[in-house]
Parts: structure tokens; C-alpha cells; sequence
């Protein structure tokens, strides 16, 4: 007993920033990695086995140095379809042989449900899947999906914490897919430290990234969030996978957003919409229709229609902006589902260069459905939905807006434009306002009236 408790007052403590991981041995107000404040943790430092002497657990002919360009399969790598075709396009087109994929999101989001819909699919059309579940027991997982209907033969569950049960059960089936879920309740018995804290998973992720790459198998590890809306854990998580995906959505709404944050075998920043129902998540083909469907007969004052792109999709969303006397001292300026500063800047731009007086009026701006859209290409229809509610006057139902509006209340060119315009004229639009640069694309699309403008003034005198 004397010996053990003598044993561990010798154990090192160190100290780990929360956001990305950094290590010092004294605890620091400030991170001098992320620059975060009181963001350290104390933990104690687990000593080495003996005997191991490469940090990656690699074989020897891994670490050897060779020519690039002799490496045995350098093709393209072979990807296997997930069970929807929004899935593989925010994975880059599938699912890579040896990848490990964050999955990360809200309680009640849906995680859990998109995975054993996924792991299904696999176990009957590719291979045997391992499902790892460390917070809910084989009858709860079993009554879901019975519910999703998700069963085969070739789907093994298996409810275990511990990594190196996990890890042995791993090596002896050798699946194609492996879900864990979550990274956060699994744990080594080997380090001093409770699940969850930045050691465990930190370690606790570099073996399963280890084995993933050493077995093939892909894995998928389910991450909490914090209520920021963050990946719980040390920011070097993300950094040790492959794709870090987000699952977004309001509970009490049926649309589920897939966001893809990192991906290294494809384009960031792609969307995937789901609809949740009674049989799971369902693929929604045509977003921008579900985002419009609702909208009210002739638009209204204040409403308008831009075209948005999320990674390498356009999709068509309503903006609504509500524009109203002031009854506090200072106005209120509110924004959802668009960037703060660019409702703030476009309202500074109306009031200073076409002489707008909304600095004695409240502004409100909402993007319809949930979507949240970052890009400065819907500036110019943010400005003409501000406009149109203080002037109460209505936009044509049938006009699309596009087109980052400057400082000076200029109105500047959009990436991406022909994508957009082919979304505008696949639901039906006649007219669509842009910059003036845009006018090229006017003989590809001869169906669709273009009014190319060059300032916000030159906008609101088309369209108001």
C-alpha cells in the first residue's frame, strides 16, 4: 500500500491546452499555441512502456525513407459508397479504405441514428462493420434499428469502452467500417486518467487512427460537442484525422445540415441536407425548392431571393430583413444565419452612401430554413431586403440577387457565377440582378432576363 501511494505522488503532471492541445509544464493563464485564455488543464503524464521506441506503432517498412514515386499502389484511391449520394459528396465521393472520420454535433441531433443507417448499408453491400457503442446498451441500440429497420448478419455490435478490448476485437474481425461512439466515453486503462479528460483522448485517438491505417479499415469516431458548438477535446483531434464533419440542425426542426469541416480527400465547406423522419434520416435531392417552398405569394417587403454556394452546390434561399422604429435608446441590430458585421457594414453603406436613415431603426435579418450563409455574394441581397422593408416595398417574386457590395456601395463580382445562374434556371427564375461582369453568361442562358448593375443605388433603382 506504502509502495503504491509513493508510486503515485511520483507521478509527472502536466498541463494541456483545451483548444489545441499545447503542453507546458506549469499551468499558464494564456495558451502561447492558440493565444486562448484559461483554457489549461492539469493532468498527469503516463510513462512509456518499455521497449517502445516509435510514437507512431508502425511497422519498420513504414518508417523507411523511399522515392515517392516507387511506392507501391500510388493510384487513386478506391472509395466505397456510403447509403446516400449526399453523404459521398460531402466525403469527397465515398469512403477511403484506412480513413478516420470525426463526426461531431448537438444531443439528439441524429448522430447516432445517420451511423447505423450507414453501418447497415455497408454490412450489406461491401463487408462485415463493427459498431462500438460506449454510451447506449445493445436492447437501446437494438429497438433503433429495429425502428430504422437497419439490420444484417454482417453487422456487429459491440458495447465496450476499454481501447484495448476494442482495439483486439478490431484486429480479430477485420471490418471494413468501424463506428465508435463515442471517442469521448472510451478509455486506456493504462494512463491515470478519467475518460474523456485531454490525455485519454488524445491517446485514445492516435491508436485508433494507428490501427485504422495499419488494417484498412475506415473509421468513424462520434465527438461531443461543447455549447459553443465545438468539438469537445484538444483542437490536435482534429488535426490527427482525416474528415471532420458537423452535424447541424435546431431540434425542433425536421432539416438536418452535414458540413463538411476538413477533408483530405476532397473539397471542405460541402453541404449534405437531411430530412429527419419517423423511418431516420432521408436525403433531401433539392434543397433549394425545400428552402423556398413556403415562401409567401409575391415575396413581401423585405424578402428577396440569392443564390448561395455551399462548397461546390448553389442553392437558392429566401433572406428576410425587417426594418422598424427604434423604442430603446440605442437600435438593435439582430442576425441569423448571416454574418453579424456584414448585416452592420451593408446598413453603414445604405445610411452613408444612398442616404438611408437607419441609424434610428431596429434591423433584424433572417436566413429562412436555418441555413447559415457566411459568403459576402449575398451583400447586395441583404442591402435590398433592408431597403425594401424600410421603404415597404416589395421585390419581384421571380428576381434572384447576387453580389458583394464594397464600401464605397459598389457592387463587385461573385465566384462561381455559371453554377448559380444553372440553379436559378433550374427552378424556374426570370430575372436575376448581378454585377455587371455578369452580362457574359447572357447568351448561355437566353431565357433569363440579366440586369447587371454597378452600385447598390443602381439596385435599388432597378428593383424598388
Amino acid at each position: 500500500m506504502d509502495e503504491r501511494l509513493e508510486a503515485v505522488g511520483r507521478d509527472k503532471i502536466s498541463y494541456f491546452c483545451g483548444e489545441c492541445g499545447y503542453e507546458a509544464a506549469k499551468w499558464l493563464g494564456r495558451c502561447p499555441g492558440c493565444g486562448t485564455w484559461n483554457s489549461f488543464c492539469e493532468a498527469p503524464v503516463s510513462k512509456p512502456k518499455k521497449g517502445f521506441t516509435r510514437a507512431s506503432g508502425l511497422s519498420p517498412a513504414a518508417t523507411e525513407a523511399v522515392p515517392l514515386s516507387e511506392i507501391e499502389g500510388g493510384s487513386p484511391e478506391e472509395r466505397f459508397p456510403g447509403q446516400s449520394r449526399e453523404l459521398d459528396r460531402v466525403l469527397g465521393g465515398g469512403i477511403v479504405p484506412g480513413s478516420v472520420i470525426l463526426l461531431g454535433g448537438a444531443p439528439g441531433i441524429g448522430k447516432s441514428t445517420l451511423l447505423l443507417q450507414l453501418a447497415a448499408f455497408i454490412a450489406e453491400n461491401k463487408g462485415l462493420v463493427l459498431y462500438v457503442s460506449g454510451e447506449e446498451s445493445r436492447r437501446q441500440v437494438q429497438m433503433r434499428a429495429r425502428r430504422l429497420r437497419a439490420a444484417s448478419d454482417r453487422l456487429y455490435f459491440y458495447a465496450e469502452t476499454n481501447l484495448n478490448d476494442i482495439c483486439r476485437t478490431i484486429e480479430e474481425l477485420s471490418p471494413v467500417l468501424v463506428i465508435v461512439d463515442s471517442i469521448q466515453t472510451t478509455f486506456n486503462a493504462e494512463l491515470p486518467m478519467h475518460p474523456g479528460s485531454i490525455g485519454q483522448l488524445r491517446e485514445c485517438t492516435a491508436e485508433l487512427v494507428r490501427l485504422a491505417k495499419t488494417c484498412g479499415s475506415a473509421c468513424f469516431l462520434v465527438g461531443h460537442v461543447t455549447k459553443e458548438g465545438a468539438l469537445a477535446g484538444p483542437k490536435v483531434l482534429e488535426h490527427m484525422v482525416d474528415v471532420v464533419l458537423s452535424f447541424e440542425g435546431e431540434r425542433h426542426q425536421n432539416l438536418r445540415l452535414l458540413r463538411g469541416v476538413k477533408n483530405r480527400f476532397g473539397a471542405t465547406d460541402e453541404v449534405a441536407v437531411f430530412a429527419m423522419g419517423e423511418e431516420g434520416l432521408q436525403e433531401v435531392d433539392n434543397p433549394s425548392a425545400l428552402f423556398l417552398e413556403e415562401r409567401a405569394v409575391g415575396g413581401g417587403p423585405g424578402s428577396v431571393v440569392v443564390a448561395a454556394l455551399e462548397g461546390t452546390r448553389p442553392i437558392l434561399v429566401e433572406i428576410q430583413a425587417l426594418v422598424c422604429p427604434t423604442v430603446f435608446g440605442s437600435p438593435r441590430r439582430a442576425a441569423t444565419g448571416v454574418d453579424y458585421n456584414r448585416v452592420v457594414l451593408v446598413a453603414a453603406v445604405l445610411e452613408k452612401r444612398l442616404g438611408l436613415s437607419l441609424a434610428n431603426q431596429d434591423l433584424y435579418v433572417n436566413v429562412v430554413g436555418g441555413l447559415k450563409v457566411m459568403e459576402p455574394a449575398v451583400d447586395l441581397g441583404i442591402a435590398v431586403a433592408l431597403a425594401s422593408s424600410y421603404r415597404n416595398s416589395a421585390v419581384a417574386e421571380d428576381t434572384v440577387i447576387l453580389g458583394e457590395v464594397g464600401l464605397t456601395g459598389e457592387v463587385r463580382g461573385v465566384s462561381f457565377m455559371e453554377q448559380r445562374v444553372k440553379e436559378v434556371v433550374r427552378l424556374g427564375f426570370r430575372r436575376i440582378l448581378a454585377p455587371v461582369r455578369s452580362l457574359e453568361l447572357r447568351d448561355k442562358f437566353q431565357g433569363l432576363d440579366f440586369m447587371g448593375v454597378r452600385t447598390v443605388q443602381d439596385a435599388l433603382d432597378q428593383l424598388i
